[in-house]
């Protein structure tokens, strides 16, 4: 599948005021700064698309873009920033699980992680609510630089090892690099078969 027409929709405060759920609905999330921006818009071929900022917790709104005419991405803010007040990050995390939970198009979300460093608590904590509310879920491993392949295969080892302890299996993973120009294809071919499977119905 190819990009050929992307643009921002609108920020929504609440799940209640996105776009009209009539297209399928792909949602990316991960820690502030894992590099959600840089890979939404790696994967749309546009650089300036989802705003990207060096600065932790820029995105503080759920982001919606018109894919193609026929589905969304939608760019979560990220979890787990710090540098907020308490009640600040409690309204993020309220606003976020509840778009996960009560979005009925939502098809998948993408929960990104730092190939760079090793398992972080707050990630595998993440990844095992997705996995109680069964909300469909796949890891991108991000940031993976050809010249550090060595280092994060370890990472993504023991970030699965971590998993484990509380899955019978890994949920299906992905891998890329917007500095590698790396996993695009991959990526955009997952959403497509689940595409195919939405407009067959």
């Amino acid at each position: 599948m190819k990009i050929k027409y992307a643009n921002f929709i609108c920020s929504s405060p609440t799940v209640n005021l996105c776009p009209e759920p009539t297209k399928p609905e792909y949602a990316f999330i991960g820690r502030s700064n894992v590099g959600k921006s840089s890979l939404i818009n790696f994967l749309c071929g546009h650089k300036k698309l989802a705003k990207v900022s060096g600065t932790p917790g820029k995105t503080q709104l759920l982001n919606h873009f018109e894919i193609n005419n026929k589905w969304y991405i939608v760019d979560l803010p990220g979890y787990g920033y710090a540098k907020v007040s308490k009640t600040q990050r409690s309204k993020w995390e309220k606003m976020i699980r509840n778009y996960l939970v009560k979005r009925e198009n939502l098809q998948c979300v993408f929960l990104l992680i730092d190939g760079r460093i090793p398992p972080q608590k707050i990630d595998l904590e993440f990844a095992n609510w997705l996995g109680e509310m069964q909300i469909p879920f796949v890891f991108i491993f991000t940031k993976l630089d050809k010249r550090q392949r060595k280092k994060w295969k370890t990472n993504i080892q023991a970030f699965e090892k971590e998993m484990l302890k509380h899955w019978e299996e890994m949920p299906q993973q992905l891998f890329s690099s917007s500095s590698d120009e790396t996993g695009k294809e991959e990526i955009l071919e997952f959403i497509d078969q689940i595409n195919q499977q939405y407009f067959a119905k």
